[in-house]
């Protein structure tokens, strides 16, 4: 665990990134902050609306990488995209650039909602704070969910059924544990915990918001 940044005289809503590896648990988490009150941001969940059938970025990934990357209901095949983006790193920075943008002003828009509403936490759930320069200026306290790689896996392969080895390098092409937890002003070890323990330890930070 650690400390919020001091609040006094503070009139916005607190903005706390909330990120974790996969299958760390921090999306869970994230939920049961918003249980004690706080607004939730899911930035994953944006970012598959904006490449769903219909959504904002189609157009362009289509015009970025063709038809094959775009599945028979008009969404963005992510199996196909997952393999080119990890054999091909430009793939990935081309992808982000249209995705990126499109997903900020959503989030800024939401966050913008919710404030207006009188929330005095609003808890940002990004899978991938820590990859990206762009999350540091837009957040007042970043928490990370830690836990051992092997329940990683062993929590990825239960929910999805994926081998061990498509988990591992889904883990590699993300920041390593010791570079979330650097990045961290509070950390939150989900090994072993069950879930009202972890309950517990959100109900507790959510106190130190004044929740």
């Amino acid at each position: 665990m650690g400390t919020p940044p001091d609040r006094s005289a503070r009139q916005r809503p607190v903005k706390l990134g909330v990120t974790g590896g996969i299958g760390s648990g921090k999306s869970t988490f994230a939920a049961m902050l918003q249980d004690c009150g706080a607004a939730l941001i899911d930035a994953d969940a944006i970012a598959r609306s904006v490449t769903a059938s219909g959504g904002a970025a189609i157009a362009a990934i289509r015009e970025a990488f063709g038809d094959a990357f775009i599945d028979a209901q008009g969404a963005l095949d992510r199996a196909r995209m997952r393999e080119l983006v990890f054999a091909d790193a430009t793939a990935k920075a081309r992808l982000e650039a249209i995705v990126h943008p499109l997903v900020g002003r959503a989030v800024a828009d939401a966050a913008d909602a919710a404030a207006q509403a009188g929330a005095r936490l609003i808890v940002f759930d990004i899978p991938l704070l820590t990859e990206s320069a762009h999350w540091s200026r837009q957040l007042d306290t970043v928490l990370v969910v830690d836990c051992h790689e092997d329940t990683q896996v062993a929590r990825v392969q239960a929910r999805s059924g994926l081998q061990a080895p498509a988990v591992r390098a889904i883990m590699a092409a993300q920041s390593s544990r010791p570079v979330r937890r650097a990045a961290a002003d509070i950390v939150v070890f989900n090994d072993g915990l069950t879930l009202p323990a972890l309950r517990a330890q959100a109900r507790e930070v959510a106190a130190m918001f004044g929740l």
